[in-house]
Formats: C-alpha cells, sequence, structure tokens
C-alpha cells in the first residue's frame, strides 16, 4: 500500500449493527418499505400473517419483502446486488422466504448480507420497534412539526375564508328570460 492511498474500511457487519443504526436505515426507506419490513421481521409475524395483513398471497409478499430487504441492506452499506429479471428475483424471494422461516435453509450466496441483516431486524425486533416508536413521538413534539401543523391549519382557514369571501360576493344570478310563445294556430 502506498502513501496516496486511503485505506479500505471492510463492509459494515450486519450482525453488529446497532438498535440506532438500524432505526436510522429504517427510517431512511421509504414508509412502505419500512412498514414490510417492521411487519414481518420487527413485529415477527408468520408470512402468512403478513401477507394476510396486507391482503396479497404469500408470494407476492415474499417479493415486497425481498425488495424491501434489499433496499434496507443497500442503506445499510452492505453488499447487494438487485435481481437481473423477474425469474430472478421470484427466485430470490423464495429463497429468502425459506431462510427467515428455517435456520437451517441454505443461504444463497448473493442474498448472505440481506439474511444476516434480516435476522439481526428479527433479533432486535423489541429494541427496534421501541426505538422507531420514540422516534416517532420526537418527530411529533419537534418545533418542526408543529410549525408544519399550525401552516397546515392556517392554509386550511385561508382557503375556507376564500371560499366564504367568493361566495358572498359572486354575481346576483338572474333568471333566464321568458320569451312568450307565439300561437300559431
Amino acid at each position: 500500500m502506498t502513501e496516496n492511498t486511503a485505506p479500505v474500511a471492510p463492509a459494515p457487519d450486519a450482525s453488529r449493527l446497532s438498535t440506532a443504526e438500524l432505526r436510522a436505515a429504517l427510517q431512511a426507506l421509504p414508509y412502505r418499505t419500512t412498514a414490510v419490513l417492521v411487519t414481518r421481521l420487527v413485529q415477527n409475524r408468520s408470512l402468512e400473517d403478513s401477507a394476510t395483513f396486507y391482503g396479497i398471497s404469500k408470494e407476492a409478499f415474499s417479493v415486497h419483502l425481498l425488495r424491501a430487504g434489499l433496499a434496507l441492506t443497500k442503506e445499510a452499506a452492505l453488499p447487494c446486488r438487485p435481481p437481473e429479471n423477474d425469474t430472478e428475483e421470484d427466485v430470490w424471494a423464495r429463497a429468502l422466504a425459506e431462510v427467515l422461516e428455517r435456520e437451517t435453509a441454505a443461504v444463497p450466496p448473493v442474498l448472505a448480507g440481506t439474511v444476516a441483516l434480516c435476522r439481526r431486524l428479527r433479533e432486535l425486533g423489541p429494541e427496534v420497534a421501541a426505538a422507531l416508536e420514540a422516534a416517532e413521538h420526537e418527530e411529533e413534539d419537534s418545533p418542526k412539526r408543529q410549525r408544519e401543523d399550525w401552516l397546515r391549519k392556517l392554509a386550511v382557514l385561508a382557503l375556507l375564508g376564500l371560499t366564504a369571501y367568493l361566495y358572498c360576493n359572486r354575481p346576483e344570478e338572474r333568471p333566464p328570460p321568458v320569451q312568450p310563445r307565439s300561437i300559431e294556430r
């Protein structure tokens, strides 16, 4: 190694991620993606219960879980790659679902980081749930959120006031003139 090259930091290990790091990664994801992961892994629901909760098939939920798991893996800076096509995605989704159901199932090498992260999330489920809830309460009580709520209320009041003004000052409606009917016999 020469003087000009920077040392390469090793990739983070999923088994060493803390509750705070998992919470931060989950909060960085879109809401729906986080909801899928929380439903299946943090709340530790079965695949069937999770699919029923969303009103979709187990296979469809498995695909959503795979996509969410890959997004979380990417957010946690763990190595991963997206599936190349729909067939590969279906195979990976079934493999991830099987690995999460049975600890003895073989882990495909391409999903090793995602599986380790999902297992870590399930392991720290109650702590992550509490951390997410605390962060939500903190955000609700934040001055920024309170300011946004007040601005939203003011906007609604302004719209109601404008509507009332326009309603009260509308031009008078005149009935259409009645034309006498000609008498033709």
